[in-house]
């Protein structure tokens, strides 16, 4: 893959427009908040068509647009920060890297992969819940970093202690498939992180496998 300029017209990296619609759709969240999530977050398949939500019987149910819209959503400011540093620490060095075009094709096919195997996991689980957040893009991004940069350095918050992306990434991914195994954890979608993170890793994959056919074979 080939270093690409990002924002060549003058105009700023698209992690970060996507860091700030993600902000300003935060800010007017709230007061609209039962229908933006009934609308726009993720719902399970076989969601009834309605049910009790935030006090009050609601419309619910999967719509397609949801598999994109419910990772512009956060439910609160802790989840919205960690999500929003993420995407800056990761996203810009990788949209660097890749291009505008690639990085967005990216995010929001993991954001989309994520969000199918968040509707499989709540399908077997019986799960009625709505999942909101851009950890599972965010997730996929990691990948990509540690396997983009996996000797970079990384500054971890909680401890704040110095790691090799490579290993960071393993780490974090264990831990969070441990968490969904055991549910100790419990309100966190972590198959939808992983599912992130395998749907980043297929594409990645994939990628290199057409860059591999496009290259000229090796004179005789």
């Amino acid at each position: 893959m080939r270093n690409i300029n990002v924002g060549k017209g003058g105009g700023p990296p698209a992690s970060l427009i996507i860091l700030a619609v993600t902000v300003v759709i935060y800010l007017f969240q709230g007061g609209m908040w039962v229908d933006i999530m009934r609308l726009f977050a993720l719902w399970p398949l076989g969601t009834p068509d309605q049910m009790q939500y935030e006090g009050r019987m609601v419309a619910t149910g999967f719509a397609p647009w949801q598999l994109i819209t419910y990772g512009f959503l956060h439910g609160g400011l802790a989840h919205l920060f960690f999500n929003m540093f993420a995407l800056y620490m990761f996203g810009l060095p990788i949209e660097r890297l890749w291009g505008t075009r690639r990085f967005l094709i990216f995010y929001f096919f993991c954001m989309a992969g994520a969000a199918v195997v968040q509707l499989v996991v709540a399908g077997i689980t019986g799960g009625e819940y709505p999942t909101i957040g851009a950890s599972g893009a965010v997730f996929g991004l990691l990948l990509a970093y540690g396997m983009m940069y996996p000797n970079a350095t990384i500054m971890l918050l909680i401890p704040p202690v110095p790691m090799k992306a490579k290993y960071f990434v393993i780490g974090y991914g264990a831990l969070t498939l441990f968490f969904g195994m055991t549910a100790m954890a419990p309100g966190i979608a972590h198959f939808a992180h992983l599912g992130g993170m395998l749907f980043g890793l297929i594409l990645i994959l994939w990628w290199g496998s057409q860059a591999s056919r496009r290259r000229p074979d090796p004179p005789d």
